[in-house]
């Protein structure tokens, strides 16, 4: 019996836990502005007539990615994927040491007394990578829902922060070309978030997304 490799490992497209879709684009919603009306911008700014800038840079992706929290998240998030993939290669074991017996059953039976194996194994094997694909894609909204708690956790601590350096709007330091020394706040950031959130609590973060989802 000729029978396509057996595989139950899904794709590597859009692999965690690198990605970071969509996190600077949400984070600058709502911090553009701070307790400022729309005349806040109705003049062009006017540097040197204020004592820091009214505009700070934050460098978004380094505010998940160096954080105390985002770091713990990184760390559940490969953990998880690697105790998946050790299960998915240890079931393709099995699954080929089973196709090798019914190979070698096939040699001292009918054809319709096999056929009913062979189908009987095909549907599990489908079974199987349906199963295993799913718990891959939970990850990966695991993983979203993770970035998007973040979000919402650092967004009073960053405005905040922006009240503190009478600033009214932040920019992302990738389309900076060029700023005063102390308008970029990510490390005082960092360390702030560090300070409130710490990193997250005693419970594993996964875990409290999973708990809230069956909620």
């Amino acid at each position: 019996m000729t029978r396509p490799a057996i595989s139950i490992s899904p794709s590597k497209r859009g692999s965690r836990p690198s990605r970071m879709r969509g996190f600077a684009r949400s984070l600058c919603l709502g911090l553009v502005l701070v307790g400022a009306g729309p005349a806040a911008f109705s003049q062009p700014l006017s540097f040197g007539q204020i004592e820091g800038p009214q505009v700070v840079i934050l460098n978004q992706e380094r505010l998940f990615r160096d954080s105390r929290f985002g770091q713990r998240v990184q760390a559940e998030l490969e953990a998880t994927s690697a105790a998946l993939s050790r299960e998915n290669r240890d079931i393709e074991a099995e699954l080929l040491q089973e196709e090798r017996d019914l190979t070698e059953q096939r040699a001292t039976m009918s054809a319709e007394a096999f056929q009913p194996l062979a189908d009987d194994f095909d549907t599990r094997v489908e079974e199987i990578r349906a199963t295993q694909s799913e718990r891959v894609r939970d990850l990966t909204q695991l993983a979203d829902r993770a970035e998007a708690r973040f979000l919402r956790l650092i967004a009073p601590i960053l405005r905040d922060l922006l009240r503190d350096r009478g600033a009214s709007a932040v920019i992302d330091a990738r389309v900076v070309l060029y700023a005063v020394d102390g308008a970029d706040i990510t490390d005082v950031a960092l360390e702030r978030i560090d300070e409130v959130l710490g990193d997250g609590g005693a419970t594993p973060i996964l875990d409290q997304l999973r708990a809230e989802a069956d909620d």
